[in-house]
């Protein structure tokens, strides 16, 4: 009897192998995407909320204490809470940041710019897209305006956001001194692996002292997890 095989790629595995490789990496992203959302939440409605009514006890506290010996360390205790607070919003938004999936990607990289200590121009479509998608995107322009902020020595950095023919691609774009790579430090890389098993790429363009082009791409309709 004649048996068929399905046929083999170059590294020795069939089309369905490579198929069901790809789509166990992405569901393994789409687990740890949720994962993050669960414990945003769970930050955003737990800890978050207690530091919250804290600080409107001490408030309450500050107007009895006002004149008193007691006012000084309330108003200490007060400064810290709220630095405290502020530290635990910035940790949530860096896990997932709730507005990701409840207004989108466009919304999500407004906030971002809006935080960023060097000046960016951002021009992003408004489109829907995948979660796993907009989460690969989002993490992408964190990750390259964090390195922007941190070594570039830049003064302007560009974020540009299109869908287009299935595909969501980003490009961040800085005037800064270059040299950057993927291979250098641990985010960069766990980005591409990120946009690798989702069917993505990452490209980075840094000459010496020419600025820096990093380009992600990703397609912005993905096979639903099972």
């Amino acid at each position: 009897m004649a048996t068929s095989h399905a046929p083999r790629r170059a590294g020795g595995g069939s089309d369905n192998d490579t198929a069901e490789i790809q789509a166990s990496r992405a569901r393994i992203v789409a687990a740890a995407d949720e994962a993050r959302r669960r414990l945003e939440r769970d930050l955003h409605d737990g800890a978050q909320q207690q530091l919250v009514l804290a600080a409107v006890t001490l408030r309450q506290a500050r107007a009895q204490a006002r004149g008193t010996p007691a006012e000084r360390p309330v108003l200490d205790a007060l400064a810290q809470l709220q630095r405290a607070l502020n530290e635990l919003r910035d940790l949530a938004r860096g896990i997932h940041p709730a507005v990701l999936s409840e207004r989108g990607l466009a919304a999500a990289l407004e906030g971002l710019v809006a935080r960023s200590p060097v000046s960016v121009e951002l021009r992003a479509s408004h489109e829907r897209v995948a979660p796993a998608a907009e989460a690969a995107i989002y993490f992408t322009v964190a990750e390259a305006l964090t390195n922007v902020a941190k070594h570039a020595q830049a003064s302007l950095a560009r974020v540009e956001v299109d869908v287009q023919g299935g595909t969501v691609s980003a490009e961040v774009a800085d005037d800064g001194v270059g040299g950057a790579a993927a291979t250098r430090g641990s985010g960069l890389r766990g980005l591409t692996d990120r946009l690798d098993a989702l069917g993505g790429t990452l490209t980075v363009d840094s000459p010496p002292g020419g600025g820096t082009i990093i380009r992600a791409r990703v397609p912005s309709r993905l096979k639903r997890a099972r």
